[in-house]
């Protein structure tokens, strides 16, 4: 239900240029883009994504910046372990697509221009935009991206910084000012629920080392459960070298990132989530999303991942690194209300929440700017 009466916004959205926005999405931050942009729409915005070449959202005009995702594959983020890129042809790389995709910007009139994507030439060459700009943080602390905001802000109008959690903004606030906590909760209407026992564990999420597909086999074979691991090789030599290898395992499927509409179902059917985050969660869709299937969650205990979960309500956190503790929490499992997890997402992670969110920040920015600009 849209807020108030005031007037529809123009809004254009520029999404991570790194995949393209479609299903099956390339992670949490694309997948909530999509569900922003519907979301607004249906409360009487107007929206334009500005997305990588291949994007489609139903029902949102979508703009094709002409951006190949594969040409940004030196900008890759990774959070454990060294990354492998070479930061000027990243830096360069990023320059460019973002350069193009801004320009077709301009080309509208537009109230606001909300910025997802991580890269810091997407902070900085937003400067010069003629309407009010926030930045929506989806990633932990980075140098670039910190230096880029500071330059920023300097200007005559500064962006609005928004970050995913209050766990992650406790981080940022160490380098930036954060105007708004902007979680990507999940439309919980639309995802279907069951509240009879499931069978076995399900892992979502990139196959990359911070997200813990490797820990979530060990912790499903240590509790004696088969697991259906979800997920795209985002780091392939983790994918060959870590989950590769257990795909023979007994009661160890691993398959493809599938849409989100064939994750839910699979999460609705499965007794637990395991979410063996191995970084500081900025987030944690996964969870969310299986709490709106009302399935129970088992977590390590970092980063946004204590926000979502109600420990011995929704789910069990555990120290992180700890396997045969995340174990035990899967064994127990069935002390979790399953008909509790769905009605805590509906009252706690539904999109409609997120949307209020947004507009607040939206509405709040442009007064400021317009005041700033009368008093100028």
């Amino acid at each position: 239900m849209k807020i108030g009466t005031e007037a529809p916004l123009q809004i254009a959205i520029m999404a991570p240029l790194v995949s393209a926005i479609r299903e099956p999405q390339g992670g949490g931050s694309q997948a909530f883009v999509s569900d922003l942009a519907r979301g607004l729409v249906s409360r009487g915005h107007r929206v334009h994504v500005y997305a990588a070449a291949g994007s489609q959202i139903p029902g949102v005009t979508v703009i094709d910046t002409g951006v190949d995702p594969s040409s940004l594959a030196a900008t890759l983020y990774r959070a454990v372990g060294p990354s492998g890129r070479d930061p000027a042809a990243a830096a360069s790389a990023a320059a460019s697509a973002f350069a193009g995709a801004y320009s077709a910007v301009r080309g509208t009139r537009y109230d606001i221009i909300h910025n997802h994507a991580f890269d810091a030439p997407a902070i900085s060459l937003a400067a010069g935009l003629d309407a009010s700009v926030v930045h929506t943080l989806h990633l932990p602390p980075e140098t670039a991206v910190a230096v880029a905001l500071g330059i920023a802000s300097q200007g005559s109008r500064p962006p609005a910084v928004g970050c995913v959690s209050t766990s992650q903004a406790s981080a940022w606030r160490t380098v930036t000012r954060v105007d708004a906590i902007l979680p990507p909760y999940v439309p919980t209407r639309s995802v279907p629920w069951s509240d009879a026992a499931g069978d076995g564990a399900v892992f979502a999420g990139r196959l990359s080392p911070e997200k813990g597909a490797a820990e979530a086999i060990d912790i499903a074979q240590a509790a004696g459960t088969r697991i259906d691991v979800y997920g795209d090789a985002y780091d392939a030599e983790y994918a060959r070298e870590q989950i590769g290898p257990r795909r023979g395992e007994q009661g160890v499927m691993v398959h493809d990132g599938v849409p989100r509409t064939t994750m839910w179902a699979a999460m609705a059917r499965a007794a637990v989530v395991v979410c063996p985050a191995r970084w500081d969660e900025p987030f944690g869709m996964a969870a969310a999303d299986a709490l709106a299937c009302g399935t129970p969650v088992v977590a390590f205990n970092r980063g946004g991942l204590g926000e979502i979960i109600t420990d011995g309500v929704t789910g069990f956190l555990v120290a992180p690194d700890d396997i045969q503790g995340a174990a035990d929490g899967v064994q127990r499992i069935t002390q979790i209300s399953r008909a509790a997890c769905r009605e805590h997402a509906e009252r706690h992670l539904d999109l409609e929440r997120s949307l209020d969110a947004h507009e607040q920040l939206y509405r709040r920015v442009i007064r400021k700017d317009a005041g700033a600009a009368v008093r100028g």
